[in-house]
Formats: C-alpha cells, sequence, structure tokens
C-alpha cells in the first residue's frame, strides 16, 4: 500500500490471528491516509497463533486474484469467529472468503504453491532475524518501534516523514 518509491517505508510484522493487529488495522490505515504519497506499507507475516500459517498463504494467494486487501479485511472482521485463543477454528475462513469476492475453489489450489510457501518462510526467517518477538511489530525505515503504542507509531512516522520530505 502507498507509492512504490515512497522515501519512508513502514513494515509491519502481523499475524492475521492476533486480536491487536486487527486493532492497529485500522490505526495504521488512518496513519496511511495521513501521509498517502509518502508512505509505503509493507506487511511480513509472523504466524505466531496456531493456523496463522495457513491463512498466511490464504492471504498470498488472494493476492494472486488481486484480492489481499479484501481477503485481509474479511480475516479481520472475521477474526472473532474463527480466531479464538482458546479454541482456534481456521477452517471456518473458508465460509466468509467470498464475502470479499474471492474464489474459494482458486485459493484452495493455491495454497499450495512452493513460491507462496517460500514468501511466507522468508517473512518468518525475517522476522527471527530482527528479533520479532510479538505482533504487530513495526519498523519505519528501518527504526524499531521500541515503545509501543499508537502515539508512539504515529510520531516515529511522522518525524520520518519530516526528515524525509
Amino acid at each position: 500500500m502507498g507509492p512504490a518509491d515512497a522515501k519512508v517505508v513502514m513494515v509491519e510484522f502481523f499475524d492475521p490471528a492476533c486480536g491487536t493487529c486487527r486493532v492497529y488495522a485500522g490505526h495504521v490505515k488512518t496513519l496511511m491516509a495521513t501521509h498517502p504519497d509518502k508512505v509505503r506499507l509493507v506487511l511480513r507475516y509472523a504466524p505466531f497463533h496456531n493456523g496463522s500459517d495457513t491463512m498466511a498463504l490464504i492471504l498470498e494467494a488472494a493476492r494472486k486474484q488481486g484480492k489481499y486487501w479484501e481477503a485481509l479485511d474479511i480475516m479481520y472482521e472475521t477474526q472473532p469467529q474463527w480466531a479464538s485463543h482458546h479454541n482456534p477454528r481456521p477452517e471456518l475462513i473458508w465460509q466468509f472468503l467470498p464475502l470479499a469476492g474471492i474464489d474459494v475453489d482458486l485459493i484452495r489450489e493455491d495454497i499450495n504453491d512452493p513460491e507462496l510457501r517460500e514468501i511466507v518462510n522468508q517473512d518468518i526467517a525475517d522476522g527471527k532475524t530482527l528479533e520479532v518477538q510479538q505482533t504487530p511489530q513495526f519498523f519505519v525505515n528501518g527504526k524499531r518501534l521500541t515503545k509501543f503504542g499508537y502515539p508512539q507509531l504515529k510520531s516515529l512516522l511522522d518525524s520520518e516523514v519530516a526528515a524525509q520530505y
């Protein structure tokens, strides 16, 4: 999301089953709307919760249909139904995907694509290298958000935008 040539890049390591990630999705959209032509958002997977690796594959398969953001939105909207930490049921996501105009049969085929698994595995490896231990974890132009909170994220992003533009 955002221009490919933006001078400010915000990277978010997230888990589709993470309730805090769900809440922060709205904050991130607000921040992106504040700097629409100056910031690029890159989402990376840190699938810590049970079944989240499959959710990451579904998102990548949805990207092949041009429906990545729609799939992510429907995952977050329906997260309370499928991602209970006491009894996660990620298989329930299949009934919600068509609501976002996603071809579920094609997704079921595409999640077996080794290239998609490689994308998820690379994100996991990079997360380990960067010592991502919880989600969401943010980096802005390579600077880790050290104190978690929306005001701190906004401040870090705003300061990088001011420094670059």
